[in-house]
């Protein structure tokens, strides 16, 4: 049996062959067509008309998201060729159904029928949801329009791919290879450790530098060499632009992509993209958007100015730079943080070994919510990935997810969750979830442990709290269930919350053990590292800042004839302390809202943050009272009831009132970042 067919269990990893794509995508593309047609005359109830459609769209969901995750954690020409000559034909599907006149009708039957008053509350949410989703995918539109408005989204999904393929090519395209030491100076023992393996593994002496993170981070952060720091930042900051290969530019594409989004939006009735992509959203209007971010951004600058002058004092007095670069603002931050807390990140970082950050996350979750995490067995797409189920305390499974948390050149870069199987109730009971939690971190280097860096461990926890969004719903119907149907700029709050705990000491004295001796992390350092937590919070709130302005703005009111680039830099000049060479081509690598699904939304990380500080800041209000501190379980099984457990059943603002007991404010967020 093809094993894209499969769907009695997990993904069949070790057998999906490239060969499997396309007779799997054609045969389930032909059931569903049929289906469609077939419902069109049924009744239109949920047993009849919803679920069989559900059904249907979940087995090509789950097929095609085997393939897409592949050509994300895995890729190769032939997947990539298969891959690209499939994704038009899915494209296509959801076009047709998203402008399916029939379907919407029957869709609205039900909504208007008098069996809608008693579906529960998930099941009237996915109603309504649908009807709102075909008012987007085109389904009002006058039949003239409509193929216009199935090929921009055809070529948008072709566009978006290929910015994705283009920054991972160029990514994977730059290396160096250097053969005197000290043009590695100031560089940890670890970081020249795992170089010389790069390069070992080229069959060459000396050491090999490349683009991906676990490269680049550690030559800005540390290295002496001014040159080839600015060497390795240039050829980071230009990737896929006009100073590679013509082939790889996405500046094209991101016009193409800004133009096409804009027609469909008009084709709907609405002013720009941006309000097509609010109207999922918590966020009710462009302008409120807008208006949050300005008046966060008034509230950061002050800060930002202040960390600004600072660096710029210290880079001249101490590191002789009296002019420092958008190259050398890692390396001369790095130097400030060891002068004024007396501990550099490198030192930090040989106590977070992998497997004992990894213990010590399943222990915040097996407190809070009362789980066991243990490991698992399943077919796995490369050597380095696990596997693991969560149960509850009567043993019973809650779910799985796989973990991939090494760099390699096949994986995208980035970190990032995605669902790989999503609970619901079928004939045979409750299909549990899976999830994929995937990360670029160093491998393992000359027999030692993995090391991360405390940042990582933040987006290892980050990275789990959406897992566990989807994980651990309680939610039986499949459009609103774990992830499924949340807002998206709600989606980021059980993720930002699980950063919160690595923070608090009772969790990571758990987490730590120097590489060498054992030791855990002593207490003093972690109190210079907690005392350093909002080290240059300002610059980093407002580079956040400027993102999402530039990202609202891109889609909402880009004035006629203005490249992207050229609005970036307009936004620079108006909130950015950093301002980068003219060289830098930062739209060009921006795969959140060109290839990703932050289009128009990527303000909602700072969002969510605000509900993710506040929802956060009762844990530590009942901490005193309780012996494990914030590790609270009452407080745990409240905040898995009313966010976790809730998926997209209701409105994401009616979740978290309903645990903090009233509407978010701002100034949780503010105080956890120093900025109170």
């Amino acid at each position: 049996m093809n094993p894209l067919l499969d769907f009695s269990g997990l993904p069949r990893y070790s057998e999906i062959r490239p060969e499997h794509v396309s007779p799997a995508i054609d045969q389930l593309l032909a059931e569903n067509r049929a289906l469609v047609e077939r419902q069109l005359s049924v009744a239109p109830t949920w047993d009849d008309f919803v679920a069989p459609m559900d059904d249907a769209n979940e087995r090509l969901s789950r097929a095609w998201g085997q393939v897409s995750h592949l050509h994300s954690v895995l890729d190769s020409p032939e997947l990539r060729e298969v891959y690209n000559e499939n994704l038009p034909k899915i494209t296509q599907y959801y076009a047709e159904l998203g402008q399916h006149e029939g379907l919407f009708k029957q869709y609205k039957a039900l909504a208007a029928a008098p069996e809608f008053a008693h579906l529960s509350t998930a099941r009237q949410k996915i109603i309504d949801n649908e009807v709102r989703d075909f008012r987007l995918g085109g389904a009002d539109l006058p039949e003239a329009q409509k193929p216009r408005f199935m090929e921009i989204q055809e070529e948008l999904a072709k566009l978006s791919a290929k910015f994705e393929e283009n920054l991972l090519d160029a990514t994977r395209a730059w290396s160096k290879f250097i053969d005197d030491e000290a043009e590695l100076a100031g560089l940890p023992d670890d970081a020249r450790a795992m170089f010389k393996e790069m390069a070992e593994a080229d069959g060459k002496t000396g050491w090999k530098l490349n683009l991906q993170a676990p490269s680049f981070m550690p030559i800005v952060q540390y290295c002496d060499n001014r040159a080839l720091r600015e060497e390795m930042y240039r050829a980071y900051t230009t990737r896929a632009s006009e100073f590679g290969p013509a082939e790889l530019d996405n500046t094209t594409l991101i016009s193409r992509i800004l133009e096409l989004r804009q027609e469909a939006a008009k084709m709907l009735g609405f002013d720009s993209y941006a309000q097509v992509s609010l109207e999922p959203k918590m966020a009710e209007s462009p302008a409120e958007v807008l208006d949050f971010m300005n008046e966060l951004g008034q509230r950061a600058k002050p800060y930002g100015e202040r960390d600004m002058a600072e660096l710029r004092e210290f880079a001249a007095q101490e590191v002789g730079l009296n002019d420092p670069q958008a190259w050398d603002m890692a390396y001369v931050s790095e130097k400030l943080r060891e002068t004024r807390y007396a501990f550099s990140e490198n030192e930090v970082k040989q106590y977070f070994q992998e497997p004992k950050v990894l213990a010590g996350l399943f222990r915040v979750i097996e407190t809070l919510y009362g789980l066991a995490i243990t490991p698992d067995q399943a077919p796995l797409w490369h050597e380095d990935v696990r596997f693991y189920a969560i149960r509850d305390q009567a043993g019973n499974r809650v779910g799985q997810f796989y973990l991939d948390l090494h760099a390699r050149d096949t994986k995208r870069g980035g970190a990032w969750m995605d669902d790989a199987i999503t609970r619901r109730q079928t004939g045979n009971g409750i299909q549990t979830p899976v999830a994929y939690l995937n990360c670029n971190f160093t491998r393992p280097i000359r027999g030692k442990p993995a090391l991360l860096t405390h940042d990582e461990v933040i987006t290892l926890f980050h990275e789990f709290g959406h897992g566990l969004h989807h994980l651990m719903t309680k939610v039986e119907d499949l459009g609103v269930s774990g992830i499924s149907g949340v807002e998206w700029d709600a989606v980021e709050l059980p993720s930002q919350f699980m950063e919160n705990f690595c923070w608090e000491w009772d969790v990571v004295k758990h987490m730590t053990a120097h590489v060498d001796t054992g030791e855990p992390l002593p207490r003093e350092l972690f109190d210079k590292m907690l005392a350093a937590k909002n080290f240059q919070a300002g610059m980093q709130t407002l580079r956040q800042i400027e993102f999402s302005l530039f990202d609202m703005h891109l889609h909402h009111d880009l004035a006629p004839g203005q490249t992207a680039l050229q609005l970036l830099n307009d936004i620079r000049k108006q909130i950015a302390v950093v301002v980068p060479p003219d060289y830098n081509r930062f739209p060009n690598n921006f795969s959140h809202i060109f290839a990703g699904g932050y289009a128009a939304g990527y303000y909602s990380y700072k969002w969510a943050e605000v509900l993710s500080a506040d929802a956060y800041s009762l844990f530590e209000e009942e901490a005193g009272s309780h012996v494990g501190g914030v590790l609270n379980p009452e407080v745990g099984h409240r905040f898995w009831s009313e966010i976790l457990a809730q998926g997209g059943s209701r409105p994401a603002i009616e979740s978290f009132k309903a645990f903090r007991g009233r509407e978010p404010t701002i100034d949780a967020l503010l105080r956890h970042n120093g900025m109170a």
